[in-house]
């Protein structure tokens, strides 16, 4: 077969993430599986004769990448087609792996589909979104996603997973625990309720939505909620440069309540899962052991406007928010006994993506 693969040498990486951090690609490529079905494979092969890593990068929101950039080859996946089905009345849409996220929920939005209404304002592409199992707001992905397509790097072949097959959980799956870097998502498939009402399951959001609010109203309520603690991302915002989200919310048990309690003088926000445990809010825990919203390090800091976002100032580096995770995070342990765990992936730093690289 000949090759025509010929990716781009050094490309740089930080104007492709919402940090503006990280430095370059050794070596990157735009792939589209859908215009170019045999590209993927012709990469990976590429990747493979030259003993090279291979790091997908999506829309970079979700990813802090080392100040040294990434060894190896870097794909993007790009392409966004979509297909629809109905369903009496549900509508199953498969959507490729490059969509926009947010530009995806607006159509269906529009369309009166509802089921994702409320991850409106979210940043990265839509093959990233089962990973994470992205949520907010009273909904994650996991709710409606049927079913995806993926590149098998172990078998080399294309394979179709069912949403049972996924193993999603609270902000993760399959692919971020026993199959991390295995599967290279291609399409999704969401099942979305025609001319459905908008969820109202988190509290802070049912406040702010009028009775019999549409589609449109709850995704521009959420978008304005979203504004006001700068998880939106705007150029003109001096919080706008940072992942959202840095830690998860944890989960206990209800026998570690007592201790934390005393630990934190006070009690905290609960929120009883299907499983038994209780989630606390990490803001709350960041802000009781000591921290607090526009504190700085440095070209690091909180934002202003929301304790769980870390934000890199001009002159910010990787390193350093690395160095204000770590802080962070020792802290609320020493203080609480309660451990953080960070929510993106960190890319180039040596070790598993997931998880809180060491300094």
């Amino acid at each position: 077969m000949t090759r025509t693969f010929a990716p781009a040498r050094q490309v740089p990486l930080a104007g492709a993430t919402s940090l503006r951090l990280g430095g370059p690609a050794q070596f990157h490529a735009r792939l589209d599986p859908a215009s170019s079905p045999g590209a993927l494979a012709e990469a990976l092969d590429w990747a493979a004769q030259r003993s090279l890593p291979v790091t997908i990068l999506g829309g970079g929101s979700n990813v802090v990448i080392a100040d040294a950039g990434l060894s190896g080859l870097v794909l993007t996946i790009a392409g966004g087609s979509e297909s629809i089905e109905r369903e009496g009345d549900s509508v199953r849409i498969t959507i490729g792996a490059g969509a926009p996220w947010d530009d995806f929920v607006a159509r269906c939005v529009a369309r009166g589909w509802s089921g994702i209404e409320c991850l409106s304002g979210i940043p990265g592409h839509v093959g990233a979104t089962p990973i994470q199992n992205v949520g907010a707001y009273g909904q994650e992905v996991a709710d409606t996603i049927v079913s995806l397509r993926a590149h098998d790097r172990a078998s080399g072949q294309l394979v179709e997973l069912t949403h049972g097959e996924c193993a999603f959980g609270y902000r993760t799956s399959r692919f971020k625990t026993g199959d991390t870097e295995r599967f290279i998502v291609l399409d999704v498939t969401f099942r979305l309720q025609s001319g459905g009402a908008p969820c109202r399951a988190y509290p802070e959001l049912a406040r702010r939505l009028p009775p019999e609010a549409t589609l449109v109203e709850t995704r521009r309520i959420v978008l304005d909620t979203r504004r006001e603690k700068s998880m939106l991302l705007d150029p003109n915002d001096e919080n706008g440069r940072s992942c959202g989200s840095f830690f998860l919310n944890p989960l206990i048990e209800p026998t570690a309540l007592d201790d934390l309690r005393a630990r934190a003088a006070a009690s905290p926000p609960t929120y009883p899962q299907p499983d038994g445990r209780l989630k606390l809010p990490a803001a709350w825990l960041i802000e009781r052991a000591g921290f607090h919203k526009g504190q700085r390090w440095g070209a690091v800091g909180i934002s202003t406007r929301h304790s769980l976002a870390l934000v890199a100032h001009e002159g910010a580096t990787s390193h350093q928010i690395l160095e204000a995770a770590h802080r962070i995070r020792d802290g609320v342990h020493d203080a609480l006994g309660i451990e953080l765990t960070p929510e993106p992936l960190f890319l180039g730093f040596g070790s598993s993506p997931h998880g809180l690289p060491r300094l």
